[in-house]
């Protein structure tokens, strides 16, 4: 059995994988497979603001201040008063249209990659991967 140490190493190749392969896809659209995610992420989260999505992403808050700003500048996004200092971030009608595309792009790589290997969707590692992830981000959002 391989050292479970070794899999931060192996997830991080997916990732760059995942990148390499989608980044042409999602350029076509003027975005970057980081900026797909925070797009996804507001759509899924109503009234979210800029830290709140750093923090479930668990990504730098100035890579996401820039990633923001250029998808604000594409047309994709809003930015509106919420309650005290924070600035909620929403969709535009542009940003809604292209939502489907980025749905589109990230889960074709993934079927791909399964049926590659075959493994199912409903495979345990996807849950194990997911309970993970959930506990990562549960902290960073404390």
């Amino acid at each position: 059995m391989k050292d479970i140490g070794y899999l931060a190493q192996d997830i991080s190749i997916l990732h760059r994988q995942y990148y390499k392969d989608t980044g042409k896809l999602f350029k076509e659209h003027k975005l970057n497979p980081t900026a797909a995610c925070i797009l996804l992420t507001i759509k899924d989260n109503s009234d979210i603001n800029q830290n709140q999505v750093a923090k479930s992403l668990v990504i730098d808050k100035g890579l996401a201040t820039r990633e923001i700003k250029k998808m604000q500048e594409l047309g994709y996004l809003t930015k509106t008063a919420g309650t005290g200092k924070s600035i909620i971030l929403g969709l535009t009608d542009s940003g809604k249209k292209v939502i489907p595309v980025i749905q589109s792009i990230r889960s074709k790589w993934w079927e791909d990659r399964f049926a590659e290997t075959g493994i199912q969707p409903d495979s345990p590692l996807v849950a194990g991967i997911q309970k993970v992830v959930d506990s990562i981000v549960d902290e960073s959002l404390e």
